[in-house]
């Protein structure tokens, strides 16, 4: 092989490794919790609510996404009833609560207790003295950046006042 065959090559093996190495451009909160394969519920309900548009939106927002086994911790038809249309604004409720305006990362709270307004009006408690709560539900994921804000876990489906 020549020695400029062997530069060219070279230089293409190097330029495709360069670029198989660069981060992935993050999907907005929606394509986020899509791609994770466990808020399928979770989706299914932004999706009833119409509220996917929103959560596809500029941001940035902070969402507390309940996992598909924490929507299964709820009484038997709770999910199926808010399904139905004529539920809608109290689905919307239940689902802007767990979404807080801005992007706060875990290192932002991280030691600190604090009630926090969310997008529904309601405020949320969230202690970060040991592990991270928020309402009773513990975070068991957190920062899962995307284009529009940061989803992080929890492990129960909370509820405003209402």
């Amino acid at each position: 092989m020549t020695a400029l065959k062997k530069t060219v090559i070279a230089t293409v093996t190097a330029a495709a490794l360069a670029l198989a190495t660069l981060p992935a451009k993050a999907a907005d909160i929606v394509d986020t919790a899509v791609s994770a394969g466990s808020f399928k519920t979770l989706v299914a309900a932004v999706q009833a609510a119409g509220l996917v548009e929103t959560l596809k939106g500029e941001g940035p927002f902070t969402v507390f996404a309940p996992t598909d086994d924490a929507f299964a911790k709820l009484p038997a038809g709770t999910v199926d009833d808010l399904l139905k249309p004529e539920n809608k604004e109290k689905l919307v409720a239940i689902l802007t609560y767990h979404v807080v305006p801005g992007k706060v990362m875990s290192t932002d709270i991280a030691g600190k207790e604090m009630e926090v307004a969310s997008v529904q009006g309601d405020t949320i408690d969230v202690n970060a003295t040991s592990g991270v709560m928020v309402d009773g539900a513990t975070v068991t994921q957190a920062d899962i950046e995307a284009d529009n804000g940061v989803i992080h876990v929890i492990d129960t489906v909370i509820m405003p006042g209402m």
